[in-house]
């Protein structure tokens, strides 16, 4: 009986099956949702422009800014009021969700009291979302934001959690849908100082875990298996929500204004970070900070693909 000698195969044949394995692997992880940022730059672009890129599955307008103390107001660093809330319409026209995030780094807000957690629950409702009063200004004009999220990096931690609570109770004047969806931007240090009793409540369908900034934790300052370790702490913690790793594109490594492909800037995201956390059953996608930096670089042309 005659045998066949083996069919060799040129080196370069092996190779792509590997990578096409690898690809395919890393794919079945990937949710393809990337949120980020806008509101923190005049010269980002409008937020209609935002969402007609096709990067973006959700954008986090930022920030609602004061609040506490009988005084509301949001801060769009130099974006003209006129427009906006027609701009969030449209996004949400082409299924993008659209957040209100409350908070940043400014000082001009804080809960002293229970009562000053449902003043501010009451604004919220009123102002941005799907209520409606008398004397209630609304900045957006008709146009009402799908959610809320927590940005809170200044002041005490206290009531935090019956904010959550108050604005989940909104939910209860929407019938096919929900109408007030809650979400966390908190560091990556776990428990977060001032979110962990309101993340405690299990109210918060995403967690956009900052892992960029000055913390040990974040990327420049713990490198891969830093974020790893800490990644999968926020992700056993949390299991029934979808937690995102929130990076920042002026911290990846990729030059302003870098010409061809930014892809070659970013291989470790490719073949190191973003696998390992898309091991996680809870993963949910990528959150930018922010689309003023994210324009400049076109990170997000390249991390969308693999998110």
């Amino acid at each position: 009986m005659a045998f066949r000698r083996p069919l060799a195969l040129h080196p370069l044949v092996i190779a792509f099956v590997l990578v096409s394995c690898l690809a395919g692997t890393a794919k079945a992880k990937q949710t393809g949702q990337l949120t980020v940022f806008w509101g923190r730059n005049a010269g980002e672009g409008t937020l209609r422009e935002a969402c007609d890129t096709g990067l973006y599955s959700t954008v986090v307008i930022s920030f609602y800014s004061v609040f506490g103390h009988g005084r509301y107001w949001g801060d769009l660093s130099g974006h003209p009021l006129a427009g906006v809330g027609a701009d969030i319409k449209h996004c949400q026209s082409r299924n993008i969700l659209v957040l209100l995030s409350i908070g940043g780094p400014g000082n001009g807000y804080f809960l002293p009291s229970s009562a000053s957690a449902a003043a501010v629950a009451d604004n919220l409702w009123n102002a941005h979302l799907g209520g409606r009063r008398n004397g209630v200004y609304r900045p957006f004009g008709d146009a009402a934001v799908d959610g809320i999220d927590f940005y809170i990096d200044q002041g005490a931690p206290d009531h935090y959690d019956e904010l959550a609570s108050r604005l989940e109770g909104y939910n209860r004047f929407y019938r096919a849908r929900k109408g007030v969806r809650l979400t966390a931007t908190p560091r990556c240090g776990l428990p977060d100082p001032r979110l962990g009793a309101a993340l405690r409540t299990g109210l918060f369908e995403r967690i956009h875990v900052r892992f960029y900034g000055n913390d040990s934790c974040s990327l420049g300052k713990g490198g891969t298996y830093g974020v790893v370790g800490q990644w999968e702490k926020w992700t056993a913690a949390f299991p029934r929500t979808q937690v995102y790793l929130g990076l920042a594109p002026a911290e990846s490594g990729v030059p302003e204004g870098a010409q061809g492909t930014v892809a070659v800037y970013l291989k470790y995201l490719y073949y190191d970070l973003l696998p390992m956390v898309q091991k996680a059953n809870n993963y949910g996608g990528v959150m930018v900070w922010d689309r003023f930096t994210d324009k400049k670089t076109r990170w997000s042309s390249v991390v969308n693909g693999w998110a």
